[in-house]
């Protein structure tokens, strides 16, 4: 398959990113406070940047799972049918929890896997993510924390990738593409 050229266009620096994070930290350490442990869950796969250097930040006791659910596969717009690649490795059950996702667009996937581990009675479950675009939701779901509202635009960089590509860039792109 031959991918049409793109430039990427830089929307979210990497000091932005890091700032924002530091920020988010304090707040998410002020609702778990009183936890003996948080279970930091990243959605896999564009989370993994993100989750890595969220938890450097937080000064609570972290246990961090994975969970890998697909929408998109290597296509640019969401299926909207949410499948569980990978589950967690542990129980969550009357655990504080932390969903870690790069991007709520339609919001299936994070609703999905909402419903899902609250059906697994955490004690507690809130939700974050680094990118919201609200203007593409679908879903009734909006994270509890959010580090940037962007608008309608295909990104990359910070571990979102574009047919598993750009994830390595330190800042969040817009992808322009040039072909005419």
């Amino acid at each position: 398959m031959t991918q049409r050229p793109y430039v990427i266009d830089r929307m979210i620096s990497a000091k932005a990113i890091a700032a924002r994070i530091e920020a988010l930290s304090h707040l998410i350490e002020s609702e778990f406070a009183d936890t003996d442990k948080l279970v930091v869950v990243g959605l896999l796969r564009g989370s993994f940047v993100f989750i890595a250097d969220l938890v450097r930040e937080l000064d609570l006791p972290v246990e961090v799972d994975f969970l890998e659910a697909s929408s998109y596969g290597n296509a640019m717009e969401s299926s909207r049918e949410v499948r569980i690649l990978k589950d967690l490795r542990g129980a969550i059950e009357g655990r504080d929890v932390l969903v870690v996702e790069d991007i709520v667009d339609t919001g299936h996937t994070l609703y999905h896997v909402r419903q899902l581990l609250l059906s697994r009675d955490p004690h507690r479950l809130k939700t974050i993510a680094l990118l919201d675009k609200p203007s593409r939701r679908e879903a009734p779901i909006k994270a509890d924390w959010t580090g940037f509202e962007i608008p309608d635009e295909f990104v990359v960089g910070y571990g979102i990738d574009f047919a598993q590509r750009n994830r390595n860039l330190p800042y969040i792109g817009k992808v322009r593409f040039t072909d005419v």
